[in-house]
C-alpha cells in the first residue's frame, strides 16, 4: 500500500466523522498502552483509505455504460429486473460488481441521463457476493433513462459488514456519466441491469474501476449476452 498515494487522494466528506472517531480512539488507546496507539493509527489510515474519493478519467463516447463501482465482476446473469425500477418485465443481463473493504466505495453514474425512479428496501446483510443478496439484502434501486430512451437499473446493495447505503441523488435529477451519486459503507455490491439485448463487455473475475471500466456499449447491435446475434 503506497502511503504517499493514499494521502494525496482526497477523502469524501462522508468519511470525516469516521476518521475523527478512529483518531480519537487511537489517542485513548495510547493512554492505556502506548503500542496500541500504532494499531489505532493504522486503522485510522485504513478508514481514510476506505473513504478516498479519487478523480477518474470518464470515457465520453455516447452509448457507453461505465462501471458504477470499484471491485470485481462477481456475477453476470440473465434476470427479470426489480419491478420497482419500472424498466421492463423481460429478462435482461445483470452485471454485479462486488466491493471489498479495500475498494473505493464512492458510486458513480454508469451513463448520462435522468433518474426516473429511486426505491429503497430494508433487508438482510448476507454476503454481498452471493446471488441472493440482490433479492434479500438492504438495497437502493435507481433507474436512469438516457436522452436516446434507453433505460438501465443500478442497485446499491449492502453487504455482510455494510450498515448504511448513502444516496445523494433524487428522482428527476439529471446526472452525467461518472458523476458521484452515492456510496455504501464497509463492503457491498452494485448490480447493473443492462437494456434488453445489450451484451456486457466484461467477464466474471475482471477488476472494474468506477467511472472508467466499460461494462457495455449501447450502440453495438443487440446480442445475446453469451455473444449470439439476435
Amino acid at each position: 500500500m503506497n502511503m504517499v498515494k493514499i494521502v494525496a487522494v482526497p477523502m469524501h466528506p462522508e468519511g470525516r466523522k469516521f476518521v475523527a472517531i478512529f483518531a480519537a480512539i487511537s489517542v485513548l488507546l495510547s493512554l492505556v498502552w502506548q503500542p496500541l496507539f500504532w494499531i489505532g493509527a493504522g486503522a485510522t489510515v485504513w478508514c481514510y483509505y476506505f473513504f478516498r474519493n479519487p478523480v477518474r478519467s470518464v470515457p465520453q463516447k455516447p452509448g457507453l455504460v461505465i462501471s458504477p463501482a470499484d471491485g470485481v465482476v462477481s456475477l453476470i446473469t440473465e434476470v427479470v429486473p426489480p419491478i420497482g425500477l419500472e424498466i421492463g418485465d423481460q429478462p435482461v443481463v445483470r452485471v454485479s460488481v462486488f466491493m471489498n473493504v479495500f475498494n473505493c466505495h464512492v458510486n458513480r453514474a454508469p451513463l448520462p441521463g435522468t433518474i426516473t425512479k429511486i426505491v429503497y428496501h430494508k433487508g438482510k446483510f448476507v454476503n454481498a457476493s452471493l446471488d441472493k443478496a440482490s433479492e434479500f439484502n438492504e438495497r437502493n434501486e435507481l433507474a436512469i433513462k438516457t436522452e436516446a430512451g434507453d433505460k438501465i437499473g443500478v442497485v446499491q446493495i449492502a453487504g455482510l459488514v455494510a450498515r448504511r447505503i448513502v444516496c445523494f441523488a433524487a428522482e428527476g435529477d439529471k446526472i452525467g456519466a461518472g458523476e458521484r451519486f452515492g456510496l455504501i459503507r464497509f463492503g457491498s455490491r452494485l448490480d447493473i441491469y443492462l437494456p434488453l439485448g445489450v451484451q456486457p463487455q466484461v467477464s466474471v473475475g475482471q477488476t472494474a474501476v468506477a467511472g472508467e471500466t466499460i461494462l457495455a456499449d449501447l450502440t453495438v447491435p443487440s446480442q445475446d449476452w453469451r455473444g449470439k446475434d439476435i
